[in-house]
């Protein structure tokens, strides 16, 4: 199981910011243990600006990156996904798919960035500050001993990262 690298789905709504941010960084952090993915509800269809700005700045590479509909993900010939996590509270409270290998799933509630009103500073830094919360949650997530806790211990720990209160950066 060591050699196992586990597929994780993050879902949002439009699938436009939270969602795109959460697979760059464990597809970066993760990298040969995790394969992240993202997908919406309601797909906006394009990242929003601010989340492209951010993640170029931090080196990311989202040339492969795009908004997309959740369903691509329950069709045949999808990635067999091991978890599943919402990060808006409106994909949290919708009727998903039935994903291909019945994944563990948790709710990891964020603001959304997109929403934020104000100055342009204002704006980027609610981009940064999920950049952090996400980062953080997605660290601790990568270091759990997926092969030495059982579904239910697993379980708990995912659910607990999710409602770990963020920091204010």
């Amino acid at each position: 199981m060591s050699d196992h690298i586990f597929n994780v789905l993050f879902m949002c709504t439009g699938n436009s910011a939270r969602s795109i941010i959460a697979e760059a960084i464990l597809n970066r952090i993760g990298a040969g243990k995790f394969k992240a993915f993202s997908a919406g509800s309601h797909p906006k269809g394009e990242i929003h600006p601010y989340a492209v700005q951010l993640l170029k700045s931090l080196n990311h590479d989202i040339s492969s990156a795009r908004s997309k509909d959740w369903n691509e993900f329950a069709a045949p010939g999808a990635p067999e996904l091991d978890f599943a996590f919402t990060l808006c509270d409106d994909a949290a409270n919708e009727a998903c798919p039935v994903w291909p290998g019945q994944p563990m799933t948790a709710h990891w509630g964020l603001p959304d960035p997109a929403s934020v009103e104000g100055t342009e500073a204002e704006k980027h830094l609610a981009f940064a500050d999920t950049y952090r919360m996400l980062n953080n949650r997605i660290s601790i997530f990568i270091s759990l001993p997926m092969n030495t806790l059982d579904k239910l211990a697993l379980q708990k720990r995912l659910d607990e990262i999710g409602r770990e209160l963020p920091k204010a950066g």
